[in-house]
């Protein structure tokens, strides 16, 4: 069995070397790759391996970009700490989705289906999709935020929020009015509360509001930068890890 595996970080990739290495003694590693770019190099330069695991966020964009460059046949077990990938993800290939850091239990579990699904994954697929759609539907995004004000406490809604940022152990919500106010969560829960087609993280200090980018422009090192409304007290960087999933999602 010849895998694949398209994974940035270096320890995530080895540890995912080592857990499907365990799974099969019959398991082979053709390569571990670390980008988009090279990793449509790869699928036009070599045959298709029986199974390749992709890492979604990788430095230099969305493994979804490698569908665009380069021909893939292969089936695909998707990898990401982020689960707003989930739909993308079965509509190119994909066998199963696993959020990182990678259960082994999950792990064999994806490892049986796609042994199952050998020669019959097409349908299988379209039913995995159907059943994400239903839960991305059901799921509830926060948005009403409890937040301080004086010695009180205000609500705000997600729709009256034009960016949230962190600044010295503390998350503010900047409204569209320019209010300023102390949210209770941090970051990362923000992120993963948040509805992914209003708010994006932009780096890891900011969130924005889709409606609060006012201008956007070419910066150095293959980053962008942004004029914000209100306007922030700094210069707004969108990470270069970042900016081809903020490129589509402002162009959803």
């Amino acid at each position: 069995m010849k895998i694949l595996i398209i994974e940035d970080e270096k320890p995530a990739a080895q540890r995912i070397k080592k857990l499907v290495q365990a799974l099969d003694e019959d398991i082979t590693i053709l390569d571990v790759i670390d980008s988009v770019e090279d990793a449509v190099s790869w699928f036009k330069s070599f045959p298709s391996p029986d199974l390749a695991f992709m890492d979604i966020q990788l430095a230099d964009g969305l493994s979804f970009d490698i569908f665009k460059g380069a021909e893939v046949t292969c089936p695909v077990i998707f990898t990401t700490a982020y689960d707003e990938y989930a739909l993308d993800a079965f509509k190119v290939n994909s066998i199963d989705y696993l959020l990182k850091p990678i259960d082994p239990k999950e792990l064999d579990r994806a490892w049986e289906k796609f042994r199952s699904l050998k020669g019959n994954a097409k349908t299988d697929i379209l039913g995995l999709l159907e059943s994400f759609k239903s839960q991305t539907e059901q799921k509830k995004y926060k948005e009403r935020f409890l937040v301080k004000k004086g010695d009180g406490f205000k609500y705000l809604t997600a729709d009256e929020t034009a960016y949230f940022y962190a600044e010295g152990g503390l998350t503010f919500m900047i409204s569209h009015e320019g209010d300023r106010y102390i949210v209770d969560d941090k970051m990362d829960k923000l992120d993963s509360s948040l509805d992914p087609n209003k708010f994006f993280r932009i780096n890891r200090k900011l969130i924005i509001n889709e409606s609060s980018v006012d201008e956007i422009a070419n910066y150095f090192n293959s980053r962008l930068k942004l004029t914000l409304k209100p306007k922030f007290s700094e210069d707004v960087i969108v990470a270069r890890d970042r900016v081809s999933g903020f490129k589509s999602w402002l162009g959803e």
